[in-house]
């Protein structure tokens, strides 16, 4: 009989699409409210259950960022990545790029260079002692408008702050009332600058935003992407140019981005041939890690192990690993895979 969990528990496993903030544990999170008390957020780990059940995305983002002024010194910053590492190579997550935005502790009063220096050595001991491969993605949050884009786009492409494990450049928060396009000339010059373009699109706004990103930001990969199912021109033209959705399954209903988790249109976007990856976005605010999700991608897919193992390789060649990376880590899920299906 298969033993799916079993399966997904120990494959080796990237993800595309988590935020640095949003993967604080409640056990990490209980910890950054006692070192600040005067903060709201409750300090007992049990009671962070109820304080992270969200009425819609407006109230998910107002308790996402009384989590982000938690992270208020240098030492925040490494205590959350390093811990952040741990969970991931607990799930045998070999590879992920993580989504920070540096704007909200900048404009907190974390001096930038001690921030980039914090990362920094986060990644380096969490690959040295877990093994796990962390790479940076800088993100705008949407919300806080031009004044963040232009911060985050100088903390991007200054070569005397630029992380070494920085890869690309996103932009997050609210899509509604924040149109795509004013981001232009920042994902410009980050593409300049050498960076990846992967904003987030059509999570609560329809598929316009998928195509505002895709023409205006020049989109490699779409951050959720879940309105494009209402677009078969844009489910053709995603599929035909390869271009990666980072689908988070689970986020999207605690956001109530989608109301009915059999409903969701992460079956009409495999079925148009759209390159689907599974990810887990704000994982311990929604209750999930990336091996619930791979369950759930399981379930709504009717996936066996071969499938799941494809759908990990998917996220493999949609990442922004080097080419020898990427090989040894989908033969690592070959052998894996054969390993567990050999009697």
């Amino acid at each position: 009989m298969s033993d799916l969990p079993a399966f997904i528990a120990g494959l080796p496993k990237a993800e595309l699409h988590v935020h640095h903030v949003g993967s604080a544990s409640p056990r990490i999170v209980a910890e950054l409210a006692a070192r600040h008390p005067d903060s709201k957020v409750p300090t007992d780990p049990e009671a962070l259950a109820d304080y992270f059940t969200f009425t819609d995305f407006a109230h998910f983002i107002t308790v996402y960022l009384s989590v982000v002024d938690l992270i208020r010194t240098p030492e925040d910053v490494r205590l959350l990545t390093y811990e952040v590492a741990r969970d991931m190579a607990r799930q045998q997550i070999r590879y992920a790029e993580l989504t920070i935005t540096p704007f909200s502790s900048t404009r907190r009063g974390i001096d930038e260079r001690a921030f980039m220096e914090a990362i920094e050595d986060a990644r380096k001991a969490a690959e040295t002692e877990f093994g796990t491969v962390l790479r940076w993605c800088f993100d705008i949050p949407g919300e806080a408008g031009l004044e963040a884009a232009e911060e985050t786009t100088r903390l991007a492409t200054d070569d005397r702050l630029r992380p070494e494990g920085l890869v690309s450049f996103g932009l997050g928060g609210p899509e509604v009332g924040v149109p795509r396009p004013q981001f232009k000339p920042f994902f410009d010059r980050a593409i300049a600058a050498g960076l990846r373009s992967v904003p987030h699109a059509g999570e609560t706004t329809g598929p316009q935003t998928v195509w505002d990103a895709l023409v205006e930001l020049r989109a490699e990969r779409i951050g959720h992407g879940t309105s494009s199912a209402q677009d078969p021109a844009l489910l053709r033209h995603l599929a035909e140019h390869r271009i990666p959705l980072e689908v988070c399954p689970t986020s999207n209903i605690a956001t109530r981005a989608v109301l009915d988790l059999d409903e969701h249109p992460v079956k009409q976007m495999v079925a148009a041939g759209v390159p689907v990856t599974i990810n887990s976005d704000d994982p311990p605010m929604f209750g999930t890690d990336l091996n619930s999700e791979y369950g759930v991608a399981a379930r709504l897919l009717d996936l066996d192990e071969r499938g799941l193992a494809e759908l990990a390789k998917n996220a493999v060649t949609a990442s922004f690993l080097d080419e020898s990376g990427k090989a040894k880590l989908a033969a690592e899920i070959d052998t894996y895979t054969a390993n567990w299906l050999t009697p």
